[in-house]
């Protein structure tokens, strides 16, 4: 038995210990701000967004490295085309000059130069058959080369003029919600040539069940230019990493506008180099044909006696080196 004082201090203990669990469980948001509970719970949405800023940094990652490789195999591939467009071959030379010749064809309008130019300087300047024969033989070859070289480049200047236009056309297509292949279409349909007959190609090959982007890519095989380059590789980009079309086109479109006004503006500041090497390499000819009128005696020496035929082969290749170099110095690529 407990003596009435022990009994008083137990009360009292137990009445402490009462009062002490009521203020813990009311005070307890307070003094534990952090505690187990809190603790897990700011555990567990850390980890979540831990997880999800690598959910999307991995994403981030894989876009940006199928991006890289992507641009890799775009570089490796020009590469490769520029050294195949260095030197094309006749076929692809009559296919981009919008010729639709064989190489039968082709050799038989060599041979009919020819033979044009054989029989007219026959007839008319009364030389050689075997001097006549070698003239023959370079126009023969020469001629229709510089032809087909003329025709391409005329088309690859009238390509590159229409291209912005076309590529604007597809920006607002992307931007008023049609597909991809529908502005192509349009293209295809309303643009100027060349542009039209190349996208009609496009769409023909995309629709015979060929893949958008090896369609794209071969566009530069048949126009082997910078801007059809670039177009590719931003269709090829977008449909392998996603992202705003729209957008990356509109981007092209800025770009080949201000290479345009690049192109004119070198152009403009290269004209007066240009007109002077005209002038220069015009001048010997228009005074040897101005002396021939006037003192033919005089100068028919160069053309009767063998020393002045050597001076006049001489003469003539200075000239040329000359007017090449001067070509070469005002002449710039993009």
């Amino acid at each position: 038995m407990l003596s009435p004082a022990n009994t008083s201090l137990v009360i009292l203990l137990l009445g402490a210990c009462c009062v002490a669990c009521v203020l813990t469980v009311a005070l307890y948001p307070l003094l534990f701000k952090g505690s187990v509970l809190d603790r897990r719970v700011a555990l567990v949405s850390t980890g979540a967004s831990v997880a999800a800023s690598d959910g999307e940094g991995s994403s981030e990652r894989s876009r940006k490295r199928s991006v890289e490789e992507t641009l890799r195999e775009a570089e490796e591939k020009l590469r490769g085309q520029a050294r195949k467009n260095s030197k094309p071959l006749l076929a692809a030379r009559l296919r981009q000059a919008d010729l639709r010749w064989s190489r039968r064809i082709y050799l038989a309008i060599c041979a009919a130069t020819g033979g044009v130019v054989f029989f007219l300087l026959e007839f008319l300047t009364g030389l050689g058959p075997v001097v006549c024969l070698l003239f023959a033989l370079a126009a023969g070859l020469l001629l229709p080369h510089l032809y087909v070289g003329f025709r391409r480049n005329r088309r690859f200047k009238r390509f590159t003029k229409v291209f912005p236009n076309a590529v604007d056309v597809i920006v607002r297509g992307v931007k008023s919600g049609l597909p991809l292949v529908d502005c192509l279409k349009i293209i295809a349909a309303e643009s100027a040539e060349p542009v039209r007959g190349e996208f009609k190609i496009l769409v023909e090959d995309q629709t015979l069940g060929m893949p958008l982007e090896d369609a794209v890519k071969r566009l530069p095989e048949r126009i082997p230019l910078t801007e059809a380059s670039f177009f590719a590789i931003v269709i090829g980009i977008q449909s392998r990493t996603g992202g705003s079309l729209s957008e990356a086109l509109g981007n092209l479109a800025r770009v080949l506008r201000e290479r345009q006004k690049m192109q004119a503006k070198i152009r403009s500041m290269s004209s007066e180099a240009k007109a002077s090497g005209m002038i220069i390499g015009s001048l010997p000819v228009i005074v040897g044909g101005l002396v021939y009128l006037t003192s033919p005696t005089y100068i028919s020496l160069l053309f009767t006696e063998l020393t002045g035929n050597i001076v006049l082969v001489a003469c003539a290749l200075w000239m040329l080196t000359g007017i090449l170099v001067m070509k070469k110095m005002i002449s710039f690529k993009f």
